[in-house]
């Protein structure tokens, strides 16, 4: 049974799937805001939720983005770098915010974009990493979050299995398996056509590992299919309000929709079940009111041979009474005591 542990959580197998609110930059750059959104998570049943750990300057050139203006980057009003700048989450606050969440039951996740930051939530006691799509290809950076010796949440969007392959192989190589894949479409917001979550399962049985899904499409139908072929992790941006200003706002889930994907998730979870098929508990009575048994059509006396004429097929299933599948066997019989009609058959009466 795969699993690591994630604080003093269990993630994996048989266990129920680990949720993560994604605030990234929706607290506003108000620590107060960062903090109502982390109690609005806890409402929710997230179990974790996570901030970005950046700044401009150590994640994107001014330079390269002056010019370029692609993609979802492309409606921004302001400059790529002025952006980032503003949604910058203040390393003071690391600690403070992490022990806010703490209290409140919940894991404080983040992704860090450099070397620093890895250093400064590690210090700062996160129980795991998780890193972002964009630097799947930043091998140094893998192989030094990797020797913090702590699990390693990999999103995987916008690469390919060799990518994948070479990421896992850095992570690895210094002595990190407490690894969790995350299928992901790197687009705000993505596309049905585009989800696969089936890629998501045949990256758990191709490297082993155990995976899940971080998830941009609007609603909750890719959580609930990603869960129930075998995600053990879920993470959606989250926002109180997504008229806010601000890039992620629009496209995160909203309280009322995360709280709703949660509790789909717990009551699609209880419905996975058991792979052994069997009679349920809630079952038992409908066993007797649904099938069928031998029963007499008519009154037979004493010593009778029975014939196809005195046999009826019909509800309910009466105790000790013989199944339809019988019926040739007991034809041509005689029965033992005197029968009246809808009388089941029993061996003991032949």
């Amino acid at each position: 049974m795969k699993r690591i542990k994630i604080g003093k959580r269990w993630v994996g197998e048989k266990e129920p799937a680990y949720i993560i609110a994604e605030i990234g930059s929706n607290f506003d750059a108000s620590i107060k805001r960062a903090k109502m959104l982390v109690d609005f998570a806890k409402d929710c049943g997230a179990d974790a939720v996570k901030f970005q750990c950046f700044t401009a300057d150590k994640i994107v050139s001014k330079e390269g983005f002056k010019k370029l203006k692609i993609g979802f980057q492309a409606g921004w009003e302001k400059s790529v770098y002025e952006v980032y700048k503003s949604a910058e989450l203040p390393r003071e606050w690391i600690e403070e915010l992490l022990n806010y969440t703490s209290k409140k039951g919940l894991h404080f996740l983040s992704s860090p974009y450099d070397k620093e930051a890895v250093d400064i939530l590690d210090e700062a006691g996160v129980p795991a990493f998780k890193i972002g799509s964009g630097d799947i290809t930043w091998l140094e950076m893998l192989k030094y979050t990797a020797r913090k010796g702590k699990p390693i949440i990999l999103s995987t969007g916008a690469s390919t299995i060799a990518e994948i392959d070479v990421a896992l192989k850095a992570i690895k190589s210094e002595g990190n398996t407490d690894i969790i894949l995350l299928q992901c479409v790197t687009n705000y917001s993505s596309h049905f056509e585009s989800a696969n979550i089936r890629a998501m399962k045949a990256m758990g049985e191709s490297f082993d590992v155990l995976v899940g899904y971080s998830d941009h499409t609007p609603g909750i139908i890719v959580p609930l299919g990603a869960v129930s072929l075998g995600a053990c992790v879920i993470e959606k941006h989250f926002t109180d309000d997504k008229n806010r200003t601000g890039p992620d706002h629009p496209f995160a889930m909203d309280v009322k929709e995360f709280k709703e994907m949660v509790d789909s998730i717990r009551t699609l979870e209880k419905a996975l079940g058991s792979p052994v098929k069997d009679l349920y508990e809630e079952e038992k009575e409908a066993v007797i009111l649904q099938r069928r048994c031998l029963r007499a059509a008519k009154d037979i006396p004493k010593g009778s041979k029975i014939t196809e004429d005195l046999i009826e097929v019909l509800r309910p299933l009466a105790k000790d009474a013989l199944d339809p599948k019988y019926k040739e066997i007991i034809l041509r019989r005689e029965v033992k005591v005197n029968m009246k009609k809808g009388d089941p058959f029993t061996w003991e009466k032949i």
